[in-house]
């Protein structure tokens, strides 16, 4: 049995470990067919985010043919934190979020098998900014394409906690 990931970014806050990692949280632009979060009683279901930068696709193709495992990592990190950003919309709060699942879908050739190093770079940076309320269930799986040619999407279930007193 492995033992899980230390906390090791600076911040007594969520919000501090982000701004230590030098991120931010995006603004996710607004969609007419879909909304980025729905919540069914206690769960907020985090629409699938792909690896959007500033309104530009950061990646598209496939992962272990045409985009490198490590790049595969960087856009899995990057559609994390828009999925982050989403929970917030719908928590009001990063310090509120936690997440329950999430969901890690990888273009990949059927006999790739490395899905699961791409999604840990999403986990880790979940892990970095909100320590215990980011360890999570995970499933990641390889798909044969996914919109707009991108290399990953990522779909998320969460909750909102209780603010620090």
């Amino acid at each position: 049995m492995s033992l899980p990931l230390a906390q090791t970014v600076k911040g007594r806050t969520a919000s501090e470990r982000l701004q230590s990692l030098g991120l931010e949280l995006p603004e996710l632009d607004s969609n007419a067919y879909f909304v980025h979060h729905r919540a069914v009683g206690e769960s907020i279901h985090i629409a699938g985010q792909l690896p959007f930068k500033d309104g530009v696709l950061l990646g598209q193709g496939i992962v272990g043919r045409d985009v490198d495992l490590e790049t595969g990592k960087e856009l899995a990190r990057q559609a994390a934190l828009n999925c982050l950003a989403a929970a917030v919309q719908a928590a009001g709060d990063l310090e509120r979020v936690r997440i329950v699942q999430m969901l890690v879908f990888v273009a990949s050739q059927p006999d790739w098998g490395l899905q699961s190093q791409v999604a840990n770079a999403a986990s880790e940076l979940l892990i970095e900014v909100l320590g215990e309320n980011g360890r999570h269930s995970r499933t990641a799986i390889g798909v044969a394409g996914l919109p707009l040619n991108t290399p990953v999407e990522i779909q998320m279930v969460v909750t909102a906690v209780q603010g620090p007193a």
